[in-house]
């Protein structure tokens, strides 16, 4: 089996609302004939929304939606249909085989087939710096960052995605993509993002160290981040 993660950009103008109603109508039906199995989709909605202030971009327009699934094989000759209706879904798209780590489990806030997970979704996609070999930054990244984030967030759900290869010509040139859940409050609450509501020291040491790490191993303004609503399909 390989996971796939597909980012899908929409025609300028689009209503954002109404996209992602047909995506969360129609693709993962489209998606599931065409062989796929555990769908999700990551889509900017109502509630993500008041995150805005948190997104990072590194220039370029960044994708409408997200969709991440399971093919018995991502090979180009056997994922025809999973192209068309990719292809079919939005203006273009873009995809990667990924190989998926999952660190925190959702356990504490499952979300139901066809539901919103509660809470959000942060997606990051990092880039790799021109100062680091792909190996140093792996090790900076898995090795060393993965137990910051786990101790200074209050985030309840934590997924590392390793690009192994891209699917399509031209793709962003992501090396990783990261996906968090967090509580509503994160949204707005800094507090609340680092697990240190009513206390001011925690989150001054949270916050540090979460900053410090990130700077070993991204370089600011090479990547993009994006709070989205989950929705499980």
């Amino acid at each position: 089996m390989e996971k796939v993660i597909a980012l899908l950009w929409c025609t300028d103008g689009t209503d954002r609302a109404a996209f992602n109603a047909g995506l969360l109508t129609r693709l993962p039906k489209a998606l599931i004939a065409a062989g796929a199995s555990n769908i999700r989709l990551n889509l900017e909605d109502a509630i993500s929304a008041a995150g805005a202030h948190l997104r990072q971009s590194r220039g370029a327009r960044q994708h409408d939606a997200a969709v991440q699934f399971w093919l018995p094989s991502a090979n180009r000759l056997l994922r025809g249909g999973i192209d068309a209706a990719l292809s079919a879904a939005a203006d273009h798209w873009h995809g990667w085989i990924v190989a998926e780590s999952t660190i925190i489990a959702n356990t504490a806030h499952p979300a139901a087939p066809g539901q919103r997970t509660t809470g959000w979704a942060q997606l990051a996609f990092l880039t790799l710096p021109k100062r680091l070999s792909h190996g140093d930054w792996l090790a900076l990244w898995q090795d060393r960052h993965t137990q910051v984030a786990i101790e200074t967030q209050a985030n309840f759900e934590y997924v590392q995605n390793l690009v192994v290869r891209p699917l399509t010509d031209n793709a962003p040139p992501y090396v990783a993509i990261v996906e968090e859940c967090f509580p509503e409050a994160a949204l707005t609450d800094p507090f609340a993002f680092f697990d240190a509501v009513g206390d001011p020291a925690r989150f001054k040491a949270n916050l540090d160290r979460m900053m410090e790490s990130c700077d070993r191993f991204i370089e600011r303004g090479t990547i993009d981040v994006i709070p989205t609503g989950q929705y499980t399909a």
